[in-house]
């Protein structure tokens, strides 16, 4: 695993392949190895693909425990400055959404296509009031639960019932090693994330990934996504859940190449 220090952070990435960029993002449990592994191997026969650790995740340093959405993008821009990445295509799962959203809203790095997988305009820009509120209480009360117990009780939201056992059970063993702290700081900043205004300023090529059986993201969220986003790609996923690109890395894989292959030819 490869490391760079930006505004006075360890952020830890994985790089693999040659070709056009793609950026890949995680959620907020698992880091950049665990969630993208697939994308890592399959993907870098035709691209350079880079999975980061957000700040509090994997091996990067912990982020201030006042880090929200604009801090997590502003980071990411300095990463992607450092790295010299740009230009490049954007992939947020799920909290990583949140991210990629609130950089794009920054334009300090606008990426050439925007994939979302399982993602939100932000907890409080996607989910009724009342849900943010007991969603935040219960992850902040998760994280104080011992490992084993973290892992159980994260894991049966981010999968559907058929997912294969072992992508379950080596996503789970990086979830083992959650920083509380890191978990926390993206738990807030998720909760309260309000990207709606950024959604109608998207303005280029953009793919929305949402499996329909995805628990978290339902597809509530992802037709007022596509609705918001002139011009976006919506694919539902079948049979799947909210950490797709581990429960169906092949299906996702193909559509990810597929979009990025007819959009730039």
């Amino acid at each position: 695993m490869e490391h760079v220090d930006v505004e006075g952070l360890r952020i830890c990435y994985e790089r693999a392949g040659s070709g056009p960029t793609i950026l890949l993002l995680h959620g907020f449990i698992g880091d950049g190895r665990s969630t993208w592994s697939a994308q890592l191997d399959d993907l870098s026969d035709e691209f350079t693909v880079v999975a980061w650790d957000a700040p509090g995740s994997g091996q990067s340093s912990l982020p201030p425990a006042s880090f929200r959405a604009n801090d997590y993008a502003d980071c990411l821009a300095a990463f992607v400055r450092a790295l010299r990445l740009d230009p490049l295509h954007l992939v947020g799962l799920s909290f990583g959404g949140i991210v990629a959203l609130e950089l794009f809203r920054r334009r300090a790095v606008v990426p050439r296509r925007l994939v979302l997988a399982g993602a939100y305009a932000g907890w409080a820009g996607s989910l009724p009031a009342d849900a943010v509120g007991e969603r935040l209480r219960v992850s902040l009360d998760r994280a104080d639960l011992p490992p084993d117990q973290f892992v159980e009780a994260m894991l049966s939201s981010m999968f559907s019932a058929s997912a294969p056992a072992e992508a379950v059970a080596a996503f789970g063993a990086s979830v083992r090693a959650f920083s509380p702290a890191g978990f926390r700081a993206m738990t807030w900043a998720s909760a309260e994330a309000d990207l709606r205004d950024v959604l109608g300023t998207v303005d280029v090529p953009t793919l929305l990934l949402y499996g329909d059986h995805d628990t978290r993201a339902p597809l509530a969220v992802a037709h007022a996504l596509h609705t918001a986003i002139t011009g976006s790609e919506l694919v539902v996923l079948p049979g799947v859940g909210h950490v797709s690109p581990v429960e169906a890395p092949e299906l996702f894989n193909r559509e990810l190449r597929g979009f990025l292959t007819r959009t730039t030819a």
